[in-house]
């Protein structure tokens, strides 16, 4: 069973940056593809971004798409994402996952954005 744990939210103000880490167990990782969600209070979960297992084909959702990088580190079984410019509505609790949640829900990591 792999097990997820992100890491990297904070406090941080508005046009900010914040580099977000989810660590990965077991060798399943580098063969399936990654994603980000974010669910903020009182909302559903969220696709942000996804990765293909080797690292290409980048995917953003519109609200992020320009300003959030996705990326991963096989070696390391290590996805991330690189916030910048960021904004009060991109305030959320960030988990990762494969794009269609086959993993158990990690802890996620909160990311606070001060106007």
């Amino acid at each position: 069973q792999v097990q997820l744990v992100e890491s990297g939210g904070g406090l941080v103000q508005a046009a900010g940056s914040l580099r977000l880490s989810c660590a990965a167990s077991g060798s399943v990782f580098r063969i399936v593809p990654m994603a980000w969600y974010r669910q903020a209070p009182g909302k559903q979960r969220e696709l942000v971004a996804t990765i293909s297992n080797r690292g290409s084909n980048p995917f953003y959702a519109d609200f992020v798409k320009g300003r959030f990088t996705i990326s991963r580190d096989n070696a390391k079984n290590t996805v991330y994402l690189q916030m910048t410019s960021l904004k009060p509505e991109d305030t959320a609790v960030y988990y990762c996952n494969t794009p269609t949640g086959d993993f158990s829900w990690g802890q996620g990591t909160q990311v606070t954005v001060s106007s």
